[in-house]
């Protein structure tokens, strides 16, 4: 037997926030060993790399980070790790080919850490993919900041949107039950802002409980005295009902902020995309939910170049922007993954086309964003602190309206600031994206 308290791991997370929850929920398995955890890879006798696979980049980011990694070989290191999507998809083409590393282990194989690294230290290489039972653990070593955290409440996905390959890498839509989800909620301890994920949180409980129960969920969580607030991300706009609504507009622990990922605002190109909903629709459910919760925050994200889509199709989408008004947006071009339905289409555009979209529609929200944020000039806003930014030499926060990593910030002066605490902060001037501010304390 391998004494693996005496090894030094170090462990990678790649990809999306989800992805972080497993990486931390396996940091959590090796820490229950016994072993120490190092943030320096150079330090680590065993390496994991836990990946996406999601796009063509996110896979060669991920062999290219375990390419890296193995090169710590020729210093301390003993074994390489590669976890999660990647092998779970392509391990017939992974394990012959990425021959730097020891062990693969797919996404529900954490539990099977142990056992594969040591048939690793005893007969070399080994694909320990399907080989775990799934087992959910509520226990996490969070990699964020103290003051918030993920909180994963399903998995897979049942939309089967014809640019997706997350289908087939995470299968059909798995809800986790709610007893365990309070219970992980619970064992993070103070968290002022608890962010729910999943492909899509909407139709959270459906397959467990035979109805939907995102509103039962949130009820509990919001329940728990260590729970400050509650975001919503990727909530599918099909599924967002008067009921839902409701909750959000009167949970006072419920941030009004929601992520309504719609892809494109074309029905013709919605069709294509197999996505449920059009254009008119979209708009209603923005005007439905601005009247019921005027504050409320929308942001969303849109595909371009997706084939077919004519330059008529395009102007649509900036038309749509413009109407829409949305607070936070990202946008991507159309990667053609293989194994999908639409990579066989017709019509594929070519990538400086789908480039030079991308731009425009950051042109077009950066105006709207930019518009949105000038009217905070002079007010007050509330802002939790995440620390601080030492290149702008001040603290760094977000109002409601803004989720961690992917919307702007706001920056500001104070006398004194701590990470996870609420303040008042005074704005002073406006970006594309960002606000500038300082508290009431703060004297020049």
């Amino acid at each position: 037997m391998i004494d693996f308290t005496k090894k030094k791991f170090g462990v990678i997370s790649l990809g999306c926030d989800k992805n972080r929850v497993d990486s931390e929920k396996l940091l959590s398995i090796i820490k229950s060993r016994g072993c120490e955890i190092s943030d320096n890879i150079n330090e680590a006798q065993i390496i994991i790399v836990n990946t996406c696979a999601f796009l063509n980049e996110s896979r060669k980011e991920a062999i290219e980070t375990a390419i890296e990694c193995a090169e710590y070989k020729n210093a301390n290191l003993e074994k390489l790790v590669v976890s999660g999507c990647l092998p779970q998809k392509y391990i017939g083409e992974l394990f012959g080919g990425l021959t730097e590393a020891d062990v693969f282990l797919g996404i529900n194989d954490y539990d099977k850490i142990f056992e594969a690294l040591e048939c690793a230290y005893k007969g070399g290489r080994v694909d320990y993919v399907g080989a775990g039972n799934g087992e959910y653990v509520t226990s996490r070593t969070v990699t964020t900041p103290q003051h918030y955290a993920y909180l994963k409440i399903a998995d897979g996905c049942n939309n089967r949107c014809t640019y997706c390959l997350i289908p087939k890498i995470r299968g059909d839509y798995v809800s986790y039950p709610i007893e365990k989800l309070v219970e992980e909620a619970e064992n993070l301890g103070e968290v002022s802002e608890l962010i729910l994920v999943a492909q899509d949180v909407t139709h959270y409980g459906i397959d467990l409980y035979g109805q939907k129960k995102l509103i039962k969920i949130l009820q509990n969580l919001t329940a728990l005295v260590n729970i400050n607030s509650v975001r919503l991300l990727y909530c599918y706009p099909d599924m967002i009902d008067d009921e839902l609504i409701a909750e959000i507009r009167d949970n006072k622990k419920i941030i009004k902020y929601l992520d309504i990922p719609l892809q494109h605002s074309e029905d013709r190109i919605l069709k294509l995309m197999n996505r449920k909903g059009s254009r008119r629709e979209y708009l209603e459910l923005f005007k439905k939910l601005r009247k019921n919760i005027p504050d409320i925050a929308i942001r969303s994200t849109f595909i371009a170049g997706f084939p077919s889509e004519t330059q008529e199709d395009f102007e649509g989408l900036c038309s749509f922007l413009e109407e829409a008004r949305l607070d936070n947006c990202g946008f991507f071009a159309y990667s053609k993954e293989p194994d999908t339905p639409s990579a066989k289409l017709k019509g594929q555009i070519p990538y400086a086309v789908k480039r030079e979209r991308v731009k425009k529609l950051y042109a077009v929200q950066r105006g709207i964003c930019s518009d949105k944020l000038s009217r905070f000039i002079g007010k007050k806003v509330r802002v939790i602190c995440d620390g601080i930014n030492y290149d702008k030499n001040c603290f760094e926060g977000r109002a409601y309206f803004s989720a961690p990593e992917i919307d702007g910030k706001v920056y500001f002066n104070s006398a004194n600031a701590v990470q996870g605490e609420y303040y008042d902060v005074y704005i002073t001037e406006y970006g594309d994206y960002d606000l500038y501010g300082k508290t009431e304390d703060f004297q020049i």
